[in-house]
């Protein structure tokens, strides 16, 4: 009888693929924009879609959180030499960390740029939680870029990594969390 191999609970293999999908909807959204006028529903809509897809990851970010720090990871199988355990680690760690800053940085961009956050299909707007400070969104949207950029190639790291692990390592890092 063939013995089952440990993988994550549902719930955080669901909240993990559903911030790497909504972190693909955020770049389409924010990319997308660009194919339309500035001043245009279509593009107003495009940076709506962009806002909520944030949303969407702080809150799927919230119980990610507290499930991972509150419950360990199934063991790798084979185990990994520490010289890969730690580097793994602080990748995990920084991507958190970057999801919720970007999140932040971009509701922070939005709110001092004077930008509502529409509740989706309404005009109702979310209240802004800072005041309009044309000076400060510029900054706060320089930094919200820079991290966006060195995110790419953070996700591009974790990517290759499960890769490595899956195709190279021939361990069972990706098969746990599909």
């Amino acid at each position: 009888m063939a013995t089952s191999r440990p993988r994550y609970a549902p719930s955080r293999r669901a909240l993990h693929w559903g911030i790497g999908v909504m972190l693909v909807l955020a770049f389409v959204f924010i990319e997308g924009r660009e194919n339309f006028d500035r001043g245009t529903a279509e593009r107003a809509a495009m940076a709506q879609a962009h806002f909520w897809a944030g949303i969407a990851i702080l809150a799927l970010m919230l119980p990610r959180l507290l499930l991972a720090f509150s419950r360990p990871a199934p063991a790798v199988s084979p185990a990994l030499p520490a010289w890969q355990a730690l580097p793994a680690k602080a990748l995990h760690l920084l991507l958190y960390a970057m999801l919720v800053a970007q999140t932040v940085l971009g509701l922070m961009t939005a709110w001092t740029d004077g930008k509502d956050i529409l509740l989706p299909f309404t005009q109702v707007a979310l209240p802004a939680l800072m005041a309009p400070d044309e000076a400060l969104a510029h900054r706060i949207e320089d930094i919200h870029k820079l991290v966006g950029s060195a995110f790419y190639w953070v996700v591009g790291l974790h990517v290759l990594a499960a890769l490595y692990h899956h195709f190279v390592r021939r361990d069972d890092t990706l098969r746990r969390m599909t």
